[in-house]
This record gives C-alpha cells, sequence and structure tokens, in this order.
C-alpha cells in the first residue's frame, strides 16, 4: 500500500523510544524528529507536520509527567490522535439511504481514475444492496463513454451515454430521469475531467450540477500529485461544493500523505480509498482503523466486517465453535483459504491484523504468487481422504500418503510438505485463538461492559505488545480508539 513504508518508518520510530531505557526530551525528540522526516517523505505539507509536532509537544510535556505515569503509553497515544487530527475533517459526508433516490456526481483532474472510480462506487453499492446506475456526462475525452460502458456491464450494472450528443448537461439530465423512472436508488454521474486553469470546463461542471442537483459531489484525486493536491482541491471546492473526497491509485505510489492532508485541510472528508484496478480494491476510509493499520495496530472492525460478508451467517456459529475449541484440521484449512480468497487482496485483508505489516508480509507483486500458492495447496487438499482432512493430528500424514496425494493433485512431494509445514504454522496460531469470540453485526455496536484484553494479548505478537505498552497500554488503546469495542467483543470482553 502507498503508506505502508511510511507507517514502517513511524512504528519503527516508536519502537525505538520504547526501548530506550529512560524516556525523557532528548529521546521524544528523535522520535518526533523521525515521524516529522517519513510525513514530510511521504509529501505531507510542512505547516500540517509542524502543526503536530508542536500539539504533541504541549500534551506530552516529559518534565511535568509524574514518576507514576507511562510515558510511553502516554506518547504513543498522542501521536495516534495527532495523526488522526490530521486526517479528519471533523464533519462526516452525506450517506445515502436504500429505496430513496440520491444522486452522487463525480468530478477531477484528468488521469485521476474518475472514471474507473464511479464504476467501483457503484459496485461498492450494490453488494451492499442498493441498485446503482452510471451515467457517463463526460463529452471531453474520446473513449470515455466506452471505458464506463465496459466497466459498467462487467459489473452488470446500468448506464447511460451517447456517442452522438455532445452538451453534457442534456446527458446528464437524461440519464438521471431515466434512471429515476426506473428506480434506482443511486445514480452516479461522471463529468469530464479538468484542470483549475481551465475556466470552460469549470463552467461546464457548474452548469451539470445545477441541472442534476446532487445531493454529493465526490473529488476524486490521484495520491501521486502530492502537495499540488491542495490547490487542486481548492480550486474544485470554489466552484461547485464538494461534500467528499476519493483518494485513488494508493497501491503504487511512495508519497501519498501529500494527498491525504491536503484533503483535510480543504475540510472535505475522505470517504473511499482505492487501493488498486480491480472492482474489489476500494476500501472504506476511516480514520481512526486507517491510522491504526499505518502504525501496524491492525483494523479489527474492518476485518470482522470482511469476516461478515463472506462467511455465510448460517456457517458463523460452527466457526465460532471450531475457534473456541482451538483444534485446527486441513478441512478448516481449507475452508479458511477460500473464505480468504472471497475477502479480496490478501495483502489488504493481512493489515487489518495487528502487528502485521503488509509491506513485509507480502512485498508488492507477490500477491498474485501468494494467491497461486493458496490455490495449489488447495488442489492437493482435493486429493486427501475425508480421514486426512478431519484429522487434527499431522502425525497421520506418512510417506505413502504424502506420494498418494502430490500423485493425485500433480504436485511434487515437496510441494505437499511444504503445505503440510504451512498447516502446522497455522495450527500454532489457531491454538493461540482459543476462546476467540465472533460477535454478530448487532453485537459489534454494543459498548463492551468488562473490559479484558486476556484472550487478545495472547494473539498479539509479543514485540506488538511491548509496543502498545503491555496489557495496561492495551487496554486503554481499545478504549481509546473508536473500533476498541468491536476488538473487545471479538475477544470475549462483551456481553455473553
Amino acid at each position: 500500500m502507498v503508506l505502508a513504508q511510511l507507517g514502517g518508518t513511524i512504528t519503527r520510530a516508536i519502537q525505538q523510544m520504547s526501548n530506550a531505557t529512560i524516556i525523557d526530551e532528548k529521546v521524544l525528540n528523535e522520535c518526533l524528529n523521525e515521524i516529522n522526516r517519513a510525513l514530510l517523505n511521504a509529501d505531507v505539507q510542512f505547516q500540517l507536520v509542524r502543526n503536530m509536532q508542536n500539539n504533541i509537544k504541549r500534551i506530552v510535556n516529559i518534565e511535568d509527567l509524574a514518576a507514576g505515569h507511562n510515558k510511553r503509553r502516554i506518547i504513543q497515544q498522542a501521536i495516534f490522535n495527532e495523526l488522526c487530527n490530521m486526517l479528519d475533517p471533523g464533519k462526516p459526508a452525506f450517506t445515502p439511504k436504500k429505496g430513496k433516490t440520491s444522486i452522487i456526481m463525480f468530478v477531477g483532474l484528468q488521469g485521476s481514475g474518475k472514471t474507473t472510480t464511479c464504476t467501483k462506487y457503484a459496485y461498492y453499492h450494490q453488494k451492499k444492496g442498493w441498485k446503482p446506475a452510471l451515467v457517463c456526462a463526460d463529452t471531453f475525452r474520446a473513449g470515455a463513454f466506452d471505458q464506463l460502458k465496459q466497466n459498467a456491464t462487467k459489473a452488470k450494472i446500468p448506464f447511460y451515454g451517447s456517442y452522438t450528443e455532445s452538451d453534457p448537461v442534456k446527458i446528464a439530465v437524461e440519464g438521471v430521469e431515466t434512471f429515476k423512472k426506473e428506480n434506482c436508488d443511486l445514480i452516479i454521474v461522471d463529468t469530464s475531467g479538468r484542470h483549475k486553469q481551465e475556466a470552460a470546463l469549470f463552467e461546464e461542471m457548474r452548469q451539470v450540477s445545477e441541472a442534476t442537483k446532487p445531493d454529493l459531489i465526490v473529488f476524486v484525486m490521484d495520491s501521486s500529485i502530492g502537495q499540488a493536491a491542495f490547490d487542486q482541491a481548492q480550486a474544485f471546492k470554489q466552484s461547485v461544493p464538494v461534500g467528499a473526497v476519493i483518494v485513488t491509485k494508493m497501491d503504487g505510489h511512495a508519497k501519498g500523505g501529500g494527498a491525504l492532508s491536503a484533503v483535510a485541510a480543504t475540510k472535505s472528508p475522505v470517504i473511499f480509498i482505492g487501493t488498486g484496478e480491480h472492482m474489489d480494491e476500494f476500501e472504506v476510509f476511516d480514520v481512526k482503523p486507517f491510522v491504526s493499520r499505518l502504525l501496524g495496530m491492525g483494523d479489527w472492525s474492518g476485518f470482522m466486517d470482511k469476516i461478515h460478508e463472506v462467511v455465510p451467517k448460517d456457517q458463523q456459529p460452527e466457526l465460532l465453535q471450531k475457534l473456541s475449541e482451538g483444534n485446527f484440521t486441513l478441512r478448516i484449512m481449507y475452508e479458511q483459504f477460500q473464505h480468504i480468497l472471497k475477502m479480496g487482496p490478501i495483502g489488504q485483508v493481512f493489515s487489518m491484523l495487528p502487528g502485521f505489516s503488509s509491506s513485509e508480509l507480502m512485498p508488492k507483486g507477490q500477491e498474485k504468487e501468494s494467491q497461486a500458492k493458496i490455490k495449489r495447496y488447495m488442489t492437493m487438499m482435493d486429493s486427501m481422504t475425508n480421514e486426512e482432512l478431519d484429522s487434527s493430528n499431522p502425525k497421520i500424514m506418512n510417506d505413502s500418503r504424502i506420494m498418494r496425494i502430490a500423485r493425485g493433485s500433480g504436485r511434487h512431494v515437496r510441494e505437499v510438505m511444504e503445505m503440510l509445514e504451512e498447516y502446522k504454522r497455522l495450527a500454532k496460531i489457531w491454538s493461540k485463538m482459543k476462546g476467540l469470540k465472533i460477535p454478530t453485526r448487532g453485537d459489534m455496536n454494543m459498548r463492551s461492559r468488562n473490559m479484558n484484553a486476556q484472550h487478545m494479548s495472547r494473539v498479539l505478537p509479543p514485540q506488538m505488545l511491548k509496543q502498545i505498552g503491555g496489557m495496561g497500554g492495551l487496554q486503554n488503546l481499545m478504549k481509546q480508539m473508536g473500533s476498541g469495542k468491536d476488538m473487545m467483543g471479538m475477544f470475549g470482553g462483551g456481553d455473553s
């Protein structure tokens, strides 16, 4: 992910501070200077970085902190909060409602990935039960309608456009009226890409906005434009009432911090980030979970949403039972591989788990290789007997069984051995999750009464737990984070 390098640098700076015997002014300054360098290298505006440093120093006054205070935890929490404040404009975006027609107009620079993002936005809501439709009001770029038509057809989303009409306002109005009659509850209007210098195109954008009266105008921003994003976003906001932002291409550029911080400076909330070219590489942007993942602390609420999306409701109690027993069989591994492949890009999924860094776990370019490996493992398991799949004792896998599986799946014996080693590794992790509780969707919104981080501390890597500040730091983090209640519910801290 675009900010994985930034997150890794900040995490290392905090780790070095945590390893210091005594935390004094010098140690704090070294930590903050390292974080500042990382943010500036990621193209975050200098003024924002300086403000963040001053705020942290004001909150964490080393001399005023009594001996009993956990300085590490206070500093970590201050860094977390300030990063959140930097990315949070403090106001929510318009949220469409099912069954009620909402018109969403997309604007942005040429080449920002606006047309693809329109389809991703529609596809995301289609999966959640909306009835979306796409209108191509981009008559400026050759091939714009063809691209939208191709994307919409692939995603099975209705679309409207014209090869002959040159007036984008007319197309937009006709498209919106057409889909209103068809009872579509999410009508997405794609407009021509433009630059702040192009006055005529900005006038056209205003006319489309006045004619269609959108409920929300979304500004699509390319993460690679860095600090130039601020001027561009300002120009758009002065022309039309931009209510939300989507940042694209977060998978391929090293300097995405500028786009995110500039968005915060324009006071328009980021609602989604595009993390790849495929339809499912599109994530809801929520500040606290995003910063938590950035710092390697995971995003349990996002992970739980993924689980609830891919694990059928009737299978969830069975999965809960298996987790609480801690017995891991090859059949369970097969089923979990199926769920992981449905969740989307593996690196994106693993980055939601505390202590996992997607950049270290799965370097760029190796995601396809990892998914191919999972599919190979599943092919080998297809050649196993029920006895082999349901046994939690790896010792039953003798040489003759391994050779039979290799022949049946068309793989080498060493590949079967590699798959069994992976099974043993995952079984060890699974056994640590004994007592794990997966909340229902209703439970995820309930505030946990008995804050107990015991189960979670067993799952977290020791270094990660130490970095958070031990058991006390973990409990405090859960209370402070918006998704903390989800974490507590998942790890047995909620209502039983």
